[in-house]
């Protein structure tokens, strides 16, 4: 069930406007020609933009899980991250594998740590890193985050994830094997993790999860060794990502990659995120979320 009628068209806007210009006051004047004033434009700014109260599907005090803030070494130096780890783990063997979770262009948000209990809670650890963290942190300023996020280096990301996921597997808890599960911008850190090896920090990701992200440079994905599981929105409605994926997916089966591809009809990109009511869908997000899961059990566990 979508929470929104708003105008695919406005939708298309906000897309813009986070993805592709950062420029808030371009948004207002595009949605006001639509709207035919700024002030109907302004009105639509909370369900458009993400709202923390509601990233609490797990809370933080959740006695089942222990969570910590911790720095962790990186490639282009100390990261902050947040950690998640069950109590009482439910395992099938061993040890719990743990994931690393990547975020959109916002940062380290609320909504990023409640996706790292929701893992946390079924029984893996998870390490949430907050990517901005060479530029001072996740800013509370959501737009301010947005245009941080575009001044990163992207294979200095990369480097950081490998350094991420280096930490979690020395820890004593989990049990070796690693996954990784990013949404948007995130999604396509995890695809370019995926497809560059590891060189100074061990191997590379077992398993990884891709919501809405950029597929990585096309002639990177047969170094591709991780299972892939792909959720993308419908590709009438994110277009900018819908037609990508035919040219990744062609390499994909090119390359002998182990992958599975689903797209949501009717979804919008960001279909997962509950905090971003004109872009949240309930019955996609729900779908997606229970293969990520079953993702994770069939390749870590």
């Amino acid at each position: 069930m979508k929470e929104s009628r708003i105008d695919q068209r406005i939708i298309d806007l906000w897309d813009d406007y986070v993805h592709v210009h950062f420029n808030r006051r371009l948004f207002l004047k595009q949605a006001a020609g639509l709207l035919g004033s700024t002030v109907a434009a302004a009105a639509l700014l909370p369900a458009l933009a993400s709202n923390s109260a509601r990233a609490a599907v797990v809370a933080e005090n959740d006695p089942r899980l222990r969570t910590e803030r911790l720095q962790v070494a990186g490639a282009s130096g100390p990261l902050k991250t947040y950690l998640a780890s069950p109590v009482a783990p439910v395992r099938i063997r061993g040890r719990p594998a743990s994931i690393l979770v990547v975020h959109q262009k916002r940062g380290l948000t609320p909504y990023i740590e409640d996706i790292t209990r929701r893992l946390a809670v079924v029984g893996y650890a998870a390490i949430a890193v907050d990517f901005l963290s060479p530029l001072g942190g996740t800013p509370a300023d959501k737009e301010a985050a947005i245009q941080l996020s575009s001044k990163l280096d992207l294979a200095k990301v990369t480097a950081d994830a490998h350094a991420a996921i280096a930490f979690m597997r020395k820890r004593g808890d989990p049990n070796g094997r690693a996954g990784a599960l990013g949404f948007s911008w995130g999604g396509g850190v995890v695809n370019r993790v995926a497809a560059e090896p590891a060189r100074m920090h061990g191997a590379n990701i077992d398993a990884g999860v891709v919501y809405y992200g950029a597929p990585p440079p096309l002639d990177q994905v047969a170094k591709i060794k991780a299972a892939l599981l792909l959720n993308y929105a419908d590709p009438k409605l994110d277009t900018r990502l819908g037609g990508l994926l035919p040219g990744y997916e062609e390499a994909l089966k090119a390359a002998k990659v182990r992958y599975t591809l689903y797209v949501y009809a009717g979804a919008n990109h960001a279909f997962n995120d509950d905090t971003q009511s004109a872009h949240y869908d309930e019955a996609a997000a729900s779908l997606a979320w229970e293969r990520t899961l079953g993702f994770f059990k069939d390749h870590l566990l």
